[in-house]
């Protein structure tokens, strides 16, 4: 049987679009990923500092909207991947 508690999803928002699409993929359940790879600015016409920096603001958001973030280890669980002890570089 398929339903919502069977499906992981995410939303990645490319360019200005990235922190509207991740405040709706975050209020709606789902999971986001921000990068420099992706956009690179904070907020209109500045330019982030790095990737930390738009984790943080996206920190603030699931904050707002009362949501955790996944550490590593959670990332891995949800994604069904090995933990990375059990990964051969």
């Amino acid at each position: 049987m398929f339903g919502k508690d069977n499906f992981t999803w995410s939303v990645i928002g490319a360019g200005a679009s990235e922190i509207n699409l991740a405040t709706m993929a975050i209020n709606m359940g789902g999971h986001v990923r921000v990068g420099l790879e992706d956009n690179i600015y904070i907020k209109k016409g500045v330019l982030a500092k790095s990737n930390a920096e738009l984790v943080e603001n996206v920190i603030k958001i699931t904050d707002l909207l009362h949501r955790d973030i996944a550490t590593p280890t959670d990332a891995r669980c949800i994604l069904n991947l090995k933990s990375r002890e059990n990964v051969n570089y």
